[in-house]
């Protein structure tokens, strides 16, 4: 098992919380804990032990929003991510992590730069609360990019995040049809990441570790989510996004 100092765990035991906060509560942080994983574990392992982390948060955030998801949007987009996945697993190991950096964070351009053109052409018409449909084009840009970039980083939540909000979609229907959406992913990457050699014996032993934080802050979350309002939502979101987004720009 990889040794880790008492920094490190303390480092990565926060981290594991964040990314269950995120599913269910706050979204964007998940690049956040992405970044702090990062910064406690060796690159290469973190990308397998952050893994099953994920999916555990995946559960409860999955349970707690059962029955608010948007299944349109998500069987939109499904096929691309799946798509994006593969692309991703031919790639891992073919490009450094700057490459990778630099390459998620100009997607993170496209679809940023797709969302305001978006509510540019709309924004004569006074905002339904309706749930929008998308281009077919921007469901394949988004899906395509999410794989990918789940695939080599775990860092497709800022592309989710602003697709979802460009679909207009109320809180607690965005936070389903996000579970859902990466539950899926994640337990679809599990072959790929093992053929990979990311997820093996020792990797395991520090995710069962770590899940426990990821499901307290998944519990949390629940709970934060019902005393924020749809507006404060999407800013909280978008600017984390935002803020994500500049860190792999100039980072």
């Amino acid at each position: 098992m990889v040794e880790l100092a008492l920094w490190q765990w303390g480092l990565v035991a926060l981290a594991a919380y964040l990314v269950g906060l995120s599913k269910t509560g706050i979204p964007g942080l998940g690049v956040f804990s992405v970044a702090l994983f990062a910064s406690g574990l060796p690159a290469r392992e973190s990308t397998g032990i952050v893994l099953p982390i994920l999916i555990a948060a995946d559960v409860v955030a999955v349970l707690a929003y059962r029955r608010e998801a948007s299944w349109p949007q998500l069987l939109r987009l499904f096929p691309w991510a799946a798509g994006g996945i593969v692309i991703g697993f031919l790639v891992m190991g073919r490009i450094d992590s700057l490459t990778t950096q630099r390459l998620i964070g100009a997607i993170l351009v496209i679809i940023i730069g797709a969302h305001t053109w978006r509510r540019l052409r709309t924004q004569a018409v006074a905002r339904l609360e309706t749930e929008a449909t998308p281009h077919p084009l921007l469901s394949a840009v988004t899906g395509i990019s999410a794989g990918f970039t789940t695939m080599v980083a775990n860092a497709a939540g800022p592309i989710m995040i602003i697709y979802l909000v460009a679909m207009r979609l109320p809180k607690m229907v965005f936070m389903g049809t996000s579970a859902w959406y990466f539950f899926v992913l994640n337990v679809f990457k599990v072959p790929f990441s093992y053929g990979l050699g990311l997820i093996n014996g020792d990797s395991i032993e520090i995710s069962l570790l770590l899940a426990p934080f990821a499901v307290a802050g998944a519990l949390t979350g629940r709970m934060v989510i019902r005393h924020i309002n749809q507006q404060m939502f999407e800013l909280l979101a978008l600017a984390l996004t935002f803020l994500a987004g500049l860190r792999l720009l100039v980072g």
